[in-house]
């Protein structure tokens, strides 16, 4: 929380919202349009990759059939939890999709837990080290909501080729769902249908936890003794809303892997 609350609000939220930025057309600090890497992004998405990827690593590593660690139990109960969402959706077997599965709730539940930091801890950070602008919950950017639903999308196509072959996806595309005598509007229904697919799932994943973060800096702005009140039953209730909306993006995605292995 903010314990000295600035003047000036709506500065102090164009502050959060903005992200650390490098534009890659002149090599400088900030937005440069399409030339741009959020910097802020990349780290904390990239370090908390490898957060997850190495407490699992651990967790094998020290795995043991005798009394087992708290982390060993928590992976296990993760890799069920996932095993069992797999096996109740994907209409199949295909070994890469219950750890795909498992990867995807635990990546983007970690990245949107930083939501639930106080919002000028790290900002505030950075600023010692001349970093003046900072923002910590990667699926509050766009661009990397909308990278993971396309990554998912172009999943749906490999195996929508892997398992109808060449010649069934083709089939799918222009003949249903009206026959073969209405190819154009079939082609048109099909197109409709994949985009609103990476789309939706970016969409509803950002949406959320923009508000959340939106609300976070907004309580903020508040006394210091109004902030604890509400900021802690906020973040209760956020905890929620991290959780869900990361099974909402591994669901989605078990379901459309397995609606592109389906022959029908």
């Amino acid at each position: 929380m903010n314990t000295h609350p600035p003047a000036n609000a709506s500065e102090y939220i164009q502050h959060h919202m903005v992200n650390w930025s490098l534009n890659l057309h002149t090599m400088t600090l900030g937005n440069g349009g399409f030339w741009t890497l959020n910097l802020d992004t990349l780290l904390f998405s990239i370090l908390l990759g490898l957060l997850l990827a190495g407490s699992f690593y651990i967790a094998a590593k020290s795995a043991t059939s005798a009394v087992p660690r708290r982390l060993q139990n928590l992976v296990e109960v993760l890799v069920e939890f996932a095993n069992k969402q797999v096996s109740e959706t994907f209409h199949g077997h295909d070994p890469l999709i219950g750890p795909l599965a498992l990867t995807v709730f635990a990546w983007v539940f970690l990245m949107n837990a930083m939501d639930l930091f106080p919002v000028d801890l790290f900002p505030r950070i950075a600023d010692l080290l001349h970093v003046h602008h900072l923002r910590v919950v990667p699926t509050t950017d766009l661009n990397l909501t909308f990278s993971l639903s396309i990554s998912v999308f172009f999943l749906i196509l490999i195996y929508s080729f892997r398992y109808k072959g060449f010649k069934g996806f083709i089939k799918e595309i222009t003949c249903h769902p009206f026959g073969p005598y209405l190819v154009p509007i079939n082609l048109i229904f099909k197109l409709v249908e994949e985009l609103a697919k990476p789309i939706s799932l970016s969409l509803r994943l950002f949406g959320n936890l923009y508000a959340g973060e939106l609300i976070f800096i907004l309580i903020a702005l508040l006394p210091w003794w109004i902030q604890w009140t509400l900021g802690g039953v906020w973040a209760i209730f956020h905890i929620l809303i991290i959780t869900l909306q990361a099974f909402i993006f591994m669901m989605m995605t078990i379901v459309y892997l397995s609606m592109a292995h389906e022959q029908h």
